[in-house]
């Protein structure tokens, strides 16, 4: 049966309009008004936004290709950290400049043999500098992202709870909140490790992986978890609270959905621009804070290096040697900037009050 693409003609006697003196739309046009978008989530929608920001994606490459160096190189690199010019079967002296060879490296060249250069030379105990930053590098990106995971867990799980029941409940939770805030951290810190130290050493946890990381790293992680959540379960609690007498916040509670799939599914997304963002400058406060304890001696364990580590032994070579300070000063300084601007991006990527342009 033939369907006829015609409009109907006006009666004379109708009052409707004359259909006749309308074309049909063609399939170009009608294209131009469908407006809708695809279907897509919070997450993807996020994602798309912050992929036009060209400086958090240039931040984000930086931090992919130093976390690559960090964590990829050491397992085909000749050199580890901690062999010294004393050690077994070691060929090398104190102090070597960067691609400087010793004697008995030279020797073994000039016999046709291949040594692999020190990029950067070595240390005051013969090591190789570039193995040294590059593992230290690495714990001290381990030490920023751990620290950061254990604030944002503790510090959005309690902010939320408090700012979503209110009442008594807020009440005695802030007072928390305040008695923690009076507590010196780094006295805490100090104290921990004194402590942690003869429990490591002595105690059941001797030669365990945790005895490893030495009593300044456990006492960092410790107090992180102790104390440096409060900051983050404020700011948490602000956003539930002005968003907790929303018409969506409502609405969900009208129709009996539980507490706790309010707070994951309606409050947290609307709160994830501030995790994001105070996340992302938990990272380099964490490594400023093992940096100065590993400046007094409290930080990684020796012979385990890290960037504030290599930083303080570099000071007496500061003015001979300059180099031994400006490259993991240098590391520092790419991290905690690149962090800081991808913790921007990232809150203009995801935060829902914010229209894109």
């Amino acid at each position: 049966m033939e369907i006829k693409n015609e409009l109907p003609k006006k009666s004379p006697l109708s009052m409707q309009m004359d259909l006749s003196k309308f074309e049909l739309a063609t399939a170009d046009e009608k294209r131009q008004q469908d407006r809708m978008r695809e279907s897509t989530t919070f997450f993807k929608d996020g994602i798309r936004k912050l992929k036009k920001d060209k400086i958090s994606i240039s931040c984000l490459v930086v931090l992919a290709i130093i976390m690559i160096i960090a964590f990829g190189v050491p397992s085909f690199y000749p050199y580890d950290y901690a062999t010294t010019s004393a050690g077994k079967n070691s060929i090398t002296t104190n102090y070597l400049a960067p691609f400087q060879y010793s004697p008995a490296e030279q020797a073994i060249i000039d016999s046709g043999g291949h040594v692999f250069p020190h990029i950067l030379g070595t240390d005051e105990l013969g090591r190789d500098y570039a193995a040294r930053v590059i593992f230290g590098t690495r714990i001290s990106l381990l030490v920023g992202i751990i620290a950061a995971a254990i604030v944002v867990i503790i510090g959005v799980i309690y902010g939320a709870v408090s700012g979503y029941f209110g009442g008594k409940v807020d009440l005695v939770m802030m007072r928390i909140v305040d008695i923690i805030y009076s507590l010196p951290d780094m006295l805490v810190i100090i104290l921990l490790s004194v402590s942690i130290k003869d429990v490591l050493t002595n105690g059941p946890l001797a030669g365990s992986a945790v005895a490893k990381l030495g009593s300044g790293m456990v006492s960092i992680f410790v107090v992180f978890g102790l104390l440096y959540w409060v900051g983050m379960a404020r700011l948490v609690r602000g956003q539930v609270l002005s968003i907790k007498k929303q018409e969506f916040v409502l609405a969900a509670q009208a129709i009996g959905a539980k507490p706790s799939r309010i707070i994951r599914k309606h409050m947290l997304p609307n709160c994830i621009s501030v995790i994001f963002i105070s996340a992302a400058l938990q990272i380099p406060s964490a490594i400023f804070t093992e940096s100065f304890l590993s400046f007094l001696g409290l930080g990684v364990s020796i012979p385990m290096p890290s960037l504030g580590s290599l930083a303080a032994d570099a000071r007496s070579q500061m003015i001979i040697r300059p180099y031994l300070l400006i490259v993991p000063a240098l590391a520092i300084f790419l991290i905690i900037l690149s962090l800081n601007l991808l913790g921007n991006g990232l809150r203009d990527a995801f935060d829902p009050k914010l229209k894109e342009e």
